[in-house]
């Protein structure tokens, strides 16, 4: 043995992770520092080490598949191999110069007390434990302990490599309780930082932490002034055996407090101060004995939604807006590359060409660890400049014609770029070549946004004028519907996809294997089978045409294109393959109606009243068409991505191709392969990195970017109504309610059925063309989804913000379009 297993607790602070564990690293940095921390010395991991090295535990272990085997054979395994003896006598050593006498020896993995990852529970703890010989056989149980069944899933679940963790043991003087428990230094459940819980009963707070008990529940204000207070249930009391080991006994429920308003003070103290320390809100283990608070353990807060947002009106305004893009949690990738060098560069060179200043990506998407943890929706700031705004856009509406855009000299160019970029092989390319690519295609966007910065205005100003004239005719209800008929890149997509349903209804043979299969096995049938060649043909052009269309977002350069993901194509088509269901042509009666107005009879303002809506058509149909150019960048870019995640995979850098997206776009810029493969500090630096923000995406699954309930609490729903929005396309239509939640569920939709989703864009609106209506969780007026719903003449309500929530499945409803309304049809 080189050097000492063991060493005294004040010896080790936050540096010391990867021999003292998460545990040891907290405790002994605190006691460092002047905090209560009881005393007592570590059993290091190169305890542990020794141990598979010299007994021969380690080589059996190996031999074993470590995430399949049983927890239980593998501690057996420990038993049979026993202890070296130079630890046995070196924990002997330390104990005795502690004291002996009673102590608290607690597991103390590498892998535990991590932003993300806990490990709360999953190794075990042994209290009052009292003799050389019990102190040894438990630090022996805590190295098994990393065995356990449920230590063994949660490593699992979190991605770490057993073969990469190892254990020190914290062996602490015993601090014989009075009242214990746990404090979090913000609120769990709501996220508020300027609040503290503390959660306590009286005896060992093994009787908190095991949920043996129902606490005294506090919640604190900074100071530790009690804002709340409920009292605890005092089922059992857990206290030190004399001889060792503790005591169960009932309890008694106590109406008051068990810790004065001093106490609570001096622990809210410790918690700020620790929290100050660490830099993050704290989850501490506390004791209360003999008149003195002792620090068992803190470790960073796992699971902590991010402070809750106050929005103003103008961000519960854009809000709908935002979420409806920000339905799936930005990879770091996605924020760094597409977000910032693409979609938020074209936003904030559109703002900043009227003097709006746009927030920049760090505060409309506020990252802990590295990982987006909140949506703030923006609010953009007017300047000086935003005064000449409207000779701005008047200058460029006169200069930029709409209905010549897709002959401007940009555009050629743009799609010359995009055509450049398709035909690049990645494979043979350097790492810094196929960096150079993704770069190419933030530099390619930047066509769109030159196009979007022009045309634009020629949206406004039509839109504008076309209104004015239907508010001085007393018709300005007609506005939404009269612009609906543009025809887009969107409305031909929906119309090849209706000819690829005809040729699957046309083929009997095609039209059973759609009835019988789905998903991958749908796609492998058409690709294979060769008594589909004529369907496969078609549906490759249709991909080659429309393959870059995003199936969740346009912001998220991490979710599959089309293309990537042909089966939620299929599922699409299968959608489609019903009898479609009665609709109204908005549209057309829209138009009707204006036309019959007694103003239209007079040739000249015919003529200037019709000219404004194709005006206005032609501004929606840019302003779609536009949105659909600027995702041919996604394929190539993602391309590189993937051949990028390729080399890391091969690097063992990252586990799978798709953990490239953990990482930002200029940490991707940064590495070097110098010609050949990427070198081993790769592999070092950066998989901790991509560990670590997994683990905290991970943490973040259950909590939402933006708490719907903020933008949407005011809303009043009258008696009768189930659910309630913006009347985003009129009409009234019956029908069983269909739950989509995502791409992968297109398929599921019925001829007939109310499509009820938590959002959309345009590749969700081929699922109109069979839906009796659309009611949407996001979204209002302007958004793909009710400017698609009033083309196909179905009833729309848009920002319900609980539809998916309160509407069942197979629920039969009315929806009303004009009034932005759903109700019971057995009510109705």
């Amino acid at each position: 043995m080189t050097h000492k297993t063991t060493g005294l607790l004040a010896d080790f602070g936050r540096t010391d992770l990867a021999t003292a564990g998460g545990k040891g690293a907290a405790l002994g940095e605190l006691l460092r520092h002047g905090f209560p921390v009881p005393p007592g010395f570590i059993v290091t991991t190169d305890a542990y080490r020794l141990l598979l090295d010299e007994t021969g535990l380690g080589a059996a272990l190996d031999g074993i598949d470590q995430n399949m085997a049983d927890g239980g054979a593998l501690r057996a395994l420990f038993a049979r191999f026993g202890m070296p003896a130079a630890v046995r006598s070196e924990i002997g050593e330390a104990y005795a110069a502690l004291g002996g006498g009673a102590v608290a020896v607690r597991s103390s993995a590498t892998a535990e007390d991590l932003p993300g990852a806990a490990f709360a529970g999953q190794q075990d703890t042994f209290l009052n434990v009292v003799g050389e010989e019990s102190v040894a056989e438990a630090v022996a149980d805590c190295w098994a302990s990393l065995w356990t069944d449920r230590a063994i899933a949660y490593r699992q679940r979190r991605g770490i490599d057993p073969r990469e963790v190892a254990i020190a043991v914290v062996v602490q003087k015993m601090v014989p309780a009075d009242v214990a428990g746990v404090m979090f230094t913000a609120n769990p459940v709501t996220g508020e930082r300027g609040e503290i819980v503390v959660d306590a009963s009286r005896g060992l707070g093994e009787a908190v932490v095991s949920g043996r008990v129902t606490p005294e529940h506090y919640v604190l204000d900074r100071t530790g002034r009690i804002r709340s207070f409920a009292p605890g249930g005092g089922e059992v009391v857990i206290s030190p055996d004399a001889d060792g080991g503790t005591t169960e006994h009932p309890g008694n429920r106590s109406p008051g407090p068990s810790l004065a308003e001093a106490r609570l003070r001096e622990l809210a103290d410790l918690g700020y101060k620790a929290q100050e320390h660490f830099g993050r809100p704290q989850d501490m283990e506390w004791a209360l004995a003999g008149g003195r608070i002792h620090v068992l353990q803190s470790r960073p807060m796992t699971a902590l939604p991010p402070q809750p947002l106050r929005l103003n009106a103008v961000q519960r305004r854009v809000g709908p807006f935002f979420i409806e893009m920000f339905q799936e949690r930005p990879y770091p990738l996605d924020v760094s590359g597409w977000m910032e060098r693409g979609i938020l560069a074209m936003l904030h060179r559109m703002a900043g060409s009227v003097g709006v200043r746009f927030p920049g990506v760090g505060e409309l998407l506020p990252e802990e660890d590295g990982v987006v943890v909140q949506l703030v929706p923006p609010v953009p700031h007017p300047t000086l400049r935003t005064l000449a705004a409207p000779l701005t856009l008047a200058r460029l509406a006169r200069r930029f014609r709409m209905a010549g855009w897709k002959n401007d000299p940009r555009f050629i160019t743009f799609l010359e770029q995009v055509d450049r970029l398709n035909a690049r092989d990645t494979q043979p390319l350097r790492w810094s070549e196929i960096v150079g690519v993704a770069r190419e295609s933030f530099a390619t966007m930047q066509g769109i946004t030159d196009l979007r910065s022009s045309y634009m205005p020629g949206i406004f100003l039509p839109m504008l004028r076309l209104r004015l004239m239907l508010l001085l005719f007393g018709r300005l209800r007609l506005a939404s519907a009269l612009v609906a008929g543009a025809e887009t890149m969107t409305s031909r997509a929906n119309r090849s996809l209706e000819q690829l349903a005809a040729m699957v209804r046309a083929d009997p043979g095609l039209a059973d294997a759609f009835a019988s299969f789905d998903g991958p096995a749908l796609l492998q049938l058409v690709e294979q089978d060769p008594a589909h060649a004529a369907f496969r043909e078609a549906f490759a052009g249709f991909l080659r045409e429309y393959g870059n269309r995003e199936t969740v977002s346009v912001v998220l350069s991490s979710s599959p294109t089309w293309s990537d993901a042909p089966d939620v194509v299929l599922g699409l088509i299968n959608a489609l393959l019903g009898q479609r269901p009665a609709a109204a042509d908005q549209t057309g009666a829209a138009l009707a109606e204006l036309k019959r107005h007694p103003f239209l009879r007079i040739g000249p303002v015919r003529r200037k009243v019709l000219a404004a809506v194709d005006d206005a058509r032609a501004g929606m149909a840019f302003r779609e068409d536009s949105h659909f150019y600027a995702t041919k960048v996604i394929p190539p870019m993602r391309r590189a991505y993937r051949e990028l995640g390729r080399r890391l995979v091969a690097a063992g850098a990252i586990d799978t191709v798709e953990d490239v997206y953990h990482l930002r776009f200029e940490e991707l810029e940064a590495i070097r392969d110098d010609g050949g493969a990427l070198p081993a500090s790769v592999r070092q630096r950066y998989r901790p990195l991509v560990q670590a923000r997994a683990a905290k995406r991970r943490e973040l699954e259950g909590i939402p970017l933006l708490d719907t309930a903020l933008l949407f609490r005011n809303r009043r729903r009258a008696a009768g109504v189930l659910v309630a929005g913006t009347p985003a396309s009129r009409g009234r239509a019956e029908g069983p309610v269909r739950i989509i939640r995502g791409p992968d569920e297109f398929g599921q939709l019925r001829s007939g059925d109310v499509l009820v989703c938590p959002y959309t864009n345009p590749s969700w609106t081929p699922l109109f063309q069979r839906a009796a209506a659309v009611v949407v969780d996001m979204g209002g007026l302007g958004s793909h989804a009710a400017i698609v719903a009033r083309e196909y003449g179905i009833p729309a309500v848009m920002g319900t913000g609980t539809g998916t929530g309160i509407l069942a499945e197979g629920q039969r409803v009315v929806v009303d379009g004009s009034e932005g309304t759903v109700v019971s049809a057995a009510t109705d």
